[in-house]
């Protein structure tokens, strides 16, 4: 499947002090979205500028709650490379949440590629400083405007960035593996 690429035409500014990232109140230019309809599947993958979701007011996910999301982060090496960690283990998890929700899987393969492609052109946005990351937040909702206690027939899968600090006041540091644990960009 193809990825559309639709670039923002309002670029908004990096944060100037990475020591005040915090955690999840900033978001990058960009996001990642595809559709699934029962009949059709998945399709429509595209990355768009970063904005708002439209949902019907019926939509299934704000009255059954049928939604999930992972998070992983995206380290700046001491090297300038980019670092990912553990992608597919991070689009596994997420399968293994829409089976148990009756939703439907994606293809880990391309949940990563979509990851990359994304981080690819929100790169800037990587801080260096020690204890940040860039964190994406892969979800997907239930979009269907329908009421009735059942599994959605669509739904919509999302990934925002967000460069971060620590989530925890203290500071955390995690190792980066060389191994299978991280994948390189």
């Amino acid at each position: 499947m193809d990825i559309k690429i639709e670039l923002t035409k309002n670029p908004k500014p990096k944060p100037a002090d990475e020591t005040k990232l915090g955690f999840g109140h900033i978001f990058t230019d960009h996001m990642f979205v595809m559709d699934y309809d029962a009949g059709q599947g998945w399709h429509d993958a595209r990355i768009v500028p970063y904005g708002p979701i439209e949902l019907m007011p019926s939509a299934m996910v704000l009255h059954y709650g049928q939604e999930i999301f992972e998070g992983m982060k995206v380290y700046r090496r001491e090297d300038g490379g980019i670092q990912m960690f553990r992608p597919m283990e991070n689009a596994l998890r997420m399968n293994r949440s829409a089976e148990r929700l009756c939703m439907p899987t994606l293809d880990p393969e391309f949940q990563v590629r979509a990851m990359k492609e994304l981080v690819r052109i929100e790169k800037e946005w990587i801080p260096t400083s020690e204890g940040t990351s860039l964190y994406l937040r892969p979800m997907m909702i239930a979009g269907g405007a329908e009421l009735g206690v059942h599994p959605a027939k669509e739904f919509i899968y999302v990934i925002i960035c967000s460069p971060s600090g620590s989530y925890y006041k203290m500071t955390i540091t995690c190792l980066l593996y060389t191994s299978d644990a991280a994948d390189e960009l």
